[in-house]
């Protein structure tokens, strides 16, 4: 399958940010959604098109053919996108779940719960519905996303250092993490795009290295060059501290859940991945962009993914 257009669903997210250049660099026209509109021309010729419109199927029609479709906004929002995908020419569809689909199930906050229910009727709405429109889907559930200095992890935490000096840790907490860089992420968009292997599969991406929340906490501090400064504090404690912690600026989107999950491994191999289109992931490793530093000259605003919650 060759691919010469593709139009790109939450553009300005985390893996949108690299993704975008990859694509055009690789000789690909890219039409770029987003719910917010442009506030200046785009310097690099992108065509964008806000989603709030009310033309913007229409300019969507017009933009095309479009071979392929990379979906990046929530997953939930996909299934009812579909059709109109399908009227642009979209014959090939690459989407982003998450894999909190596994381990977020049981979750006790409600609005965390409800949205990943939906994550996994989406997930199911895609796979009977795209054979059907003649659509070759590919759906990659990524773990702990970070980056571009817009998740709620890493961006998080690193906020929270910066404003406190220290960071609060659920004592006993010694749940494994993978961090999965969004560059790869972008990478691993661009090569399955023509890869007939990756037609009607789900995948599991993670990241190059294990580490503990504790480990990666401290890297945060030793990233924005502090001495880890940890305070162990008991379950129900640490939960206390994530209420109160909801109601400051930056911080309204913590999950008390995610006390719960700190002694929880989020271990997920990629070995298929790695088979069928060659996903290899960086180790992880911080730099000022992963921190959410703004950057001279960066691709856009720094604001919060709007779907992702704490792991």
């Amino acid at each position: 399958m060759t691919v010469r257009s593709v139009v790109i669903t939450g553009a300005t997210s985390q893996v949108g940010r690299f993704l975008l250049p990859r694509l055009e660099g690789a000789g690909i026209r890219v039409i770029a959604l987003s719910r917010g509109r442009q506030a200046t021309p785009d310097r690099r010729g992108r065509e964008w098109i806000c989603t709030s419109d009310s033309d913007s199927q229409e300019r969507l029609k017009q933009s095309g053919p479009i071979d392929a479709a990379v979906h990046l906004a929530p997953l939930p929002l996909l299934p009812a996108m579909l059709p109109m995908l399908q009227a642009a020419g979209v014959n090939r569809l690459v989407a982003f779940g998450t894999s909190g689909r596994f381990y977020k199930t049981g979750s006790g906050d409600a609005a965390e719960l409800a949205y990943i229910r939906s994550v996994v009727a989406a997930e199911d709405a895609i796979a009977a519905a795209c054979p059907e429109l003649g659509i070759a889907w590919t759906v990659f559930r990524p773990t702990l996303v970070y980056g571009a200095g817009l998740d709620r992890n890493i961006r998080v935490i690193a906020g929270f250092v910066r404003r406190f000096g220290f960071f609060p840790v659920c004592a006993g907490g010694r749940g494994l993490r993978q961090p999965v860089h969004a560059d790869d992420l972008a990478e691993a968009s661009v090569r399955v795009l023509g890869c007939s292997a990756t037609f009607g599969r789900a995948y599991n991406l993670s990241g190059g290295s294990v580490i503990s929340f504790r480990e990666m906490v401290e890297a945060v501090f030793r990233a924005l060059g502090r001495t880890p400064f940890l305070v162990p504090v008991p379950l129900p404690v640490f939960r206390l501290a994530l209420s109160v912690a909801r109601r400051l600026p930056g911080f309204s989107n913590l999950s008390t859940e995610m006390a719960a999950r700190r002694g929880i491994d989020m271990i997920f191999d990629h070995d298929d991945a790695t088979r069928d289109f060659g996903f290899t992931p960086r180790a992880f490793r911080l730099d000022a962009v992963a921190l959410g530093e703004p950057v001279p000259g960066g691709d856009g605003a720094r604001r919060p993914a709007g779907s992702d919650l704490m792991k």
